[in-house]
């Protein structure tokens, strides 16, 4: 390969996989699981976090005024 050329896995037929269109749907069809999970935990953490700040370092200081 000339180093002048683009580079991609369609230019090698024999590292691209076939799939079929039922198989890529069954694939497809429980979406992104598990980019909203990490993201449900990263939630959580930021308002348990933010819980703590509130309860441990602005309460015990009181009202204002």
């Amino acid at each position: 390969m000339r180093s002048d050329q683009e580079y991609n896995s369609a230019s090698r037929p024999q590292a691209v996989a076939p799939i079929e269109a039922k198989e890529a749907a069954r694939a497809l069809s429980n979406g992104p699981t598990g980019a909203l999970t990490i993201a449900s935990i990263a939630v959580g953490l930021l308002f348990v976090g933010w819980l703590a700040f509130y309860f441990l370092l602005f309460m015990p200081r009181g009202s204002i005024g």
